[in-house]
């Protein structure tokens, strides 16, 4: 942080303007005040600026600053002259800066509302959006500082600057006088500009990302002489991998005539490798490795994999030790994937790479896994080597990163990667936390709805993530993360098994499913299974023991087309005597059948006494190794499965014992393997993926169900309705006025009636009883019937205690109940009755909405009691709610069947019930210093809604990192 030396001239140094931004093209900048210390740095920027920008900035030969330019240029009051530079090193690589003007185009201070703005950008960085990140950044000083508009003057040849304004998506005016173009727009965003800037976020994010995993050269730093140790386990892993670019291993303890290690250069620092490394390795101590990041940085390396543990996990001095590391790495523009990270991994043909301490790399595929836990990631590779070869055909990975600690690159980062990726079809995700829940959601949201997105999530963040804290419970965050389309599963195996379906069957239409196969029992238990899971299965179709691949084969066709059905499980068990039919045979029959109805999916559950799985994978096989056969021409021995080979290590070689996952990663580095020769494509995009047990095969069928639907739901995600008869406005000054109170404080009930209405919620009022006569005046002014409630807090809404009396319809029988809760419960002091008018009877509900820190504003729903006190059953919506959303909100919960009738009871009216929702929803989004409403009980009748009790937090609104410009997490 900056501290100006003379604070005379300014306000104070505003250090919350100081953020990292990634630029477009994936390296990093940051971006902070300039002051009066900056003097030297200004000067020397501007010598390296060229002719041409020197005149396209003042309008005329401008080749050096003068003294009074350098005063002016550094001495800002950070109110009405504000100056930002974007730096790297500690260099600047670009400026902006305002003054406030008047009307007359003078210098002026508030309330003057409009600001000359002006840029500069060193000619080495022009192109790498630079501009439009101090844009972003200095648009929304100038909004905290009460400036709505900026004006720019620009020469119609600088036509780099005028983009830089045209494509921000404000509204603007253009006009041309005397030679110059002069812009002037509004600083509100609007859709366009928020759409702008998260489009240029995930294009920045997403070659950061892709600079790390697709590099032309990387260095291992660490990598020792002897084989063993993690370095040098890299470094063979790289090798073994057939890395395509250029390869070095780095260590300072080498000889000075130490020249190569099995023919890769060896050298003692990275300054003297001659040519420009992308990526670095770091394997070497927690102590050494700001000594490295300092050389990589200097030799211009752009992104750092660093595997050493001993940070914020250890404790708070690990902590400070990992913010220093992210800190020193930016400066530098580099990003990091670590600390304590088990690496990355790339299969593409053309990079080959594996820096990482799995010691094989995993088959080409079409699934991107992430993992932040390296044991969890050595699991999840393990397990998808296994099954992408023995079990379910040949899918494989795409690319692997774990990232450890994500003290900077993290599952947001990759998500950004991943989503326009065209090697990436299918997304697997383990998070043991979520930095920023708000824009993990509305990153899942886009992914989604291109691609599935599965994530088995953690119950807590382990002592090395730096995480938001939030105030929602875990269901609630799972449940969200599901309206946002994101596949949510609790194991691993579950991950494994969605995504293997996912990445190889098409979507299902819907949740019908036709079942068939060879044994009756495997069949029932299937269908049970799946009207457990919610699906309409119809009745098995037992082809019994004595069927043929020509019986499979026929079934299966018929099943594909027939109208009523979405999906087809297949069960089999092995045969046995003469004519049982051959698991290669089988597998032909099946894979044949669904090619000719490729539009739904089609699962095996298989007894996994034969080769079905494997022959299942070698069916969709169509380059045979010697000596192998086509699929289905008989007798020919088909390709080993992944699983044989990873047991192998070679699929030439006699089997051997498989180490455990954890054993195979420390102590096979010491033999490198041998590169994996590139599978050929594969014609069929439909390979058939098979389960060892029914629930496994109908859990996942479930999830693409559920996911199919939402990528249909999302196509349409409904409006959020305007309502004519909302006093925003009032709202606001109504709000303005009760915060000047205090900083946070439970507005009363008459002034929660009042802020309600503003948004055409009528809220029953409840009139104060502290005496008999008291209730009757009540009574009196609302009409009778009436109901008497004790609001005493261990009273309030517990009808079952009997602290409520209802349809008094006169004098006498309020009196009574008055005395009858008087007697039962103490006096009124302790009880602190009201009277409040009946409401039609109906079902009893609860509508809650909250601002959470992390996650952002959310509306719930539930019916009141126990339903939602003691089961928990409540469905949640991140708002803005749309009319969809609240259509699906109110039939998310377990308990809504009573709302709907149920046992011959009376529906009620569910369209006034998600009108109410929805006016909630407004509310909060329209005000977000309204922190939490909660209206209980809501009584939907068969007619209309009656609010009966409703209680609203004010505070000053939670910053909200979502809305302002582009930055990377602080540190």
């Amino acid at each position: 942080m900056q501290t100006p030396a003379d604070p005379q001239d300014r306000h104070e140094y505003p250090s919350h303007w100081e953020a990292d931004v990634v630029l477009r093209d994936g390296g990093t900048a940051r971006i902070r005040p300039i002051t009066v210390d900056d003097a030297d740095r200004l000067v020397s920027f501007y010598e390296q600026v060229s002719d041409e920008s020197k005149y396209y900035r003042f309008f005329a030969p401008y080749p050096r600053l003068s003294a009074k330019d350098v005063h002016r240029f550094t001495h800002h009051d950070f109110v009405d002259r504000v100056g930002l530079a974007a730096t790297i090193g500690g260099e600047f690589i670009a400026t902006v800066r305002y003054d406030r003007i008047g009307a007359d185009g003078t210098p002026a201070s508030a309330p003057a509302d409009e600001a000359e703005v002006a840029f500069l950008v060193q000619d080495a960085h022009q192109g790498r959006g630079v501009a439009s990140a101090l844009l972003e950044h200095i648009a929304a000083v100038a909004r905290e500082r009460g400036i709505r508009r900026f004006a720019a003057e620009v020469l119609p040849a600088n036509s780099k600057m005028i983009k830089v304004f045209t494509d921000a998506g404000y509204t603007q005016q253009r006009s041309f006088e005397d030679g110059v173009v002069r812009l002037e727009f509004d600083l509100e965003p609007t859709d366009r500009s928020v759409a702008v800037q998260r489009a240029r976020e995930q294009r920045a994010e997403a070659r950061s990302v892709r600079r790390l995993l697709a590099p032309g050269s990387v260095a291992v730093i660490g990598a020792g002489r002897a084989p063993g140790g993690v370095g040098r386990s890299v470094l063979d892993n790289l090798r073994g991998a057939g890395f395509t670019g250029r390869l070095h291993a780095v260590n300072q303890a080498f000889p000075d005539d130490f020249k190569e290690i099995d023919g890769v250069p060896a050298h003692r620092s990275v300054r003297d490798i001659d040519g420009p490394v992308d990526l670095a390795v770091v394997a070497v101590p927690a102590e050494h490795v700001p000594e490295v990041v300092t050389e990589c940085g200097e030799h211009g390396v752009q992104g750092l994999v660093v595997l050493a543990a001993g940070y914020a996990e250890s404790g708070p001095d690990g902590r400070e030790s990992q913010r220093a590391l992210v800190r020193q790495a930016r400066t530098y523009g580099m990003r990091i994937i670590g600390p304590n990270a088990f690496g990355i991994i790339n299969t593409a043909d053309d990079v080959r790479l594996n820096a990482s301490l799995a010691p094989e790399m995993p088959r080409p595929g079409r699934i991107g896994l992430f993992a932040q836990s390296g044991a969890i990631g050595i699991a999840l590779l393990s397990r998808l080597h296994r099954r992408g070869g023995g079990v379910t055909g040949t899918t494989g990975v795409s690319t692997f990163v774990s990232s450890g600690n994500r003290a900077d690159v993290s599952g947001n980062d990759v998500l950004q990667y991943w989503y326009d990726d065209p090697e990436t079809d299918v997304v697997l995700m383990y998070l043991e936390s979520i930095g920023n829940p708000r824009k993990f959601t509305r990153l899942a949201r886009r992914t989604g709805a291109a691609k599935p997105l599965v994530v088995v999530q953690g119950a807590g963040a382990p002592p090395g993530h730096a995480v938001r804290a939030t105030r929602l419970p875990h269901a609630t965050v799972s449940a969200l993360l599901r309206q946002a389309g994101v596949i949510r599963v609790d194991t691993i195996t579950e991950l494994v098994d969605a995504g293997l379906l996912l990445a190889r069957q098409p979507l299902p239409a819907g949740p019908r499913v036709a079942i068939l196969g060879n044994s009756e029992s495997l069949g029932l238990l299937t269908y049970d299974r799946c009207l457990a899971e919610g699906l309409r299965p119809a009745r098995p179709l037992d082809l019994t023991t004595r069927a043929t691949a020509g019986d499979f084969h026929r079934a299966l066709s018929q099943a594909l087309a027939d109208e009523s059905c979405d999906a087809v499980v297949v069960t089999a068990i092995p045969t046995i005597g003469e004519g049982a039919v051959g698991d290669p045979e089988l597998a032909e029959a099946l894979r044949s059948a669904a090619e000719e109805v490729p539009g739904k999916p089609v699962l095996v559950v298989h007894v996994e006494l034969g080769g079905l799985a494997e022959a299942l994978s070698a069916a969709g096989r169509t380059a045979p190794t010697a000596g192998a056969m086509a699929p289905g021409a008989g007798g020919g021995a088909h390709p080993p499965p992944l699983s044989a080979s990873l047991e192998r290590g070679d699929p030439h070689r006699p089997a051997e014992r498989l180490p455990t996952p954890v054993q195979t990663a420390v102590q096979a580095a010491a033999q490198p393997p041998k590169p994996l020769a590139p599978q050929a494509p594969h014609p069929y995009s439909r390979l058939i993926p098979a389960y060892p047990a029914a629930e496994r095969a109908v859990r996942a069928l479930a999830e693409a169900v559920k996911y199919g639907q939402w990528r249909r739901e999302a196509a349409d995600p409904g409006k959020v309705p305007e309502y004519d008869d909302i006093d925003e406005r009032g709202a606001a000054e109504l709000i303005g006025g009760l915060l000047e109170r205090g900083e946070g404080l439970t507005i009363g009930g008459e002034e929660t009636c009042r802020l309600l209405g503003r948004y055409g919620i009528d809220v029953h009022r409840a009139l104060p009883a502290p005496t008999p006569d008291a209730a009757v005046g009540a009574a009196r002014d609302l009409g009778y019937p009436v109901a008497l409630k004790a609001t005493a807090p261990h009273l309030r809404h517990r009808a079952d205690l009997g602290g409520v009396r209802l349809d008094l319809a006169d004098e006498e029988q309020l009196r009574r109940a008055y005395d009858e809760l008087s007697e039962l419960y103490g006096a009124p002091e302790e009880l602190r009755p009201v009277v409040q008018r009946m409401a039609p009877r109906g079902v009893d509900t609860v509508v809650r909405a909250v601002i959470d820190p992390a996650a952002g504003a959310v509306v719930s729903f539930g019916l009141a009691g126990a339903a939602s006190q003691l089961l928990g059953d409540m469905a949640h919506r991140l708002v803005p709610v749309t009319d969809r959303d609240a259509t699906s909100l109110v039939r998310s919960i377990r308990t809504a069947p009573l709302l709907f009738g149920w046992r011959g009871s009376a529906p009620v009216d569910t369209p006034a019930l998600e009108e109410l929702l929805l006016r909630v929803s407004r509310l909060v989004d329209d005000h977000p210093e309204v922190v939490a409403v909660t209206l209980e009980p809501v009584v939907v009748a068969r007619q209309g809604v009656s609010v009966l009790g409703a209680t609203v937090r004010l505070a000053p609104p939670p910053a909200r990192d979502d809305l302002g410009p582009r930055t990377l997490p602080a540190y």
